[in-house]
């Protein structure tokens, strides 16, 4: 590791910490030229696929992007931080297990679907109607039939 102060690139750790979350390491350092004392932190990278979006274009997973949609769909609906957090971390995790390097972003939208489909009904068909294009009442209606069914328990 190269020392902030001098830029040599001799330095020893002196102390390494996991943090209280075990996701990254705190490490104290000391440079072996001017004796001075920094801290670096340690942490995983995890590399989410490419997005392949319908025009062919890429773009980076982008979390915050999930957590928009959810949040549209959800404005007004009694439905906790923790429970949209939890299924952000699903779908995440999902694409993190597959190991592809790209994936489509109807998949994502499929996705986010059947998360909201298991947490509100009313949230399901807003983003739906989007998602999907809703041209009249006959395809709300449709859409309506399909949460009357049985829902998934989490």
């Amino acid at each position: 590791m190269k020392c902030p102060f001098c830029n040599a690139n001799d330095t020893s750790v002196v102390d390494s910490r996991v943090s209280e979350e075990g996701d990254r390491i705190r490490r104290r350092r000391r440079c072996l030229t001017c004796e001075k004392r920094f801290t670096t932190y340690e942490t995983m990278e995890l590399r989410l696929p490419q997005v392949v979006k319908n025009d062919g274009n890429r773009a980076e997973f982008d979390r915050n992007k999930l957590l928009t949609g959810f949040l549209r769909a959800l404005h007004k609906r009694p439905v906790s931080t923790d429970s949209v957090n939890a299924a952000i971390d699903r779908i995440v995790q999902k694409y993190l297990n597959l190991g592809e390097r790209e994936i489509s972003s109807r998949s994502i939208g499929e996705s986010v679907m059947e998360e909201l489909y298991t947490l509100d009904a009313v949230a399901y068909i807003r983003f739906a109607s989007i998602y999907r294009s809703f041209q009249d009442i006959d395809d709300f209606r449709d859409a309506i039939k399909e949460t009357k069914k049985p829902q998934k328990k989490n």
